[in-house]
């Protein structure tokens, strides 16, 4: 017998509450579940986030979240005013990921398939482009 693993629901440190909130839900797409002044659920298929003030969470955050299509995501929510840091771009791990950052600098990972298109650029948390080279290595872009 092992223990059973349920579903993650990530708890993201935000400042405002409501910029958070109105951020996840008009430009995001969430829908907010429950919440007061000090934490939220947003969720939008099976994502469940919590966005909470004060102490829990050191701030800045990057979670993965898994959809179908993340090309279809970037049409859907850049209109709206998604900030996104880069993408969509295939990775040598085999996903296409669309990097979105929040009001308050959490980084949200979306991935889907790889297609067939070349390996993309990587932006670290300090904002420094890197590009994979084909010795299978990461370098800073030039």
């Amino acid at each position: 017998m092992g223990v059973t693993f349920g579903r993650t629901t990530p708890i993201l440190r935000v400042a405002d509450q409501e910029r958070a909130l109105a951020y996840y839900k008009d430009v995001l797409g969430f829908t907010q579940e429950w919440g007061d002044q000090y934490s939220a659920s947003v969720r939008r298929g099976e994502a469940v986030l919590m966005l909470a003030t004060g102490d829990q969470g050191g701030g800045e955050g990057w979670l993965y979240v898994g959809v179908d299509d993340v090309d279809a995501l970037r049409d859907e929510i850049a209109p709206r005013g998604a900030i996104v840091r880069t993408g969509p771009a295939n990775y040598p791990w085999g996903a296409r990921e669309l990097h979105i950052e929040d009001t308050e600098g959490n980084v949200l990972r979306f991935g889907s398939d790889a297609t067939g298109e070349p390996d993309g650029d990587w932006i670290d948390a300090k904002g420094t482009r890197w590009v994979y080279k084909a010795e299978g290595r990461w370098q800073p872009a030039e």
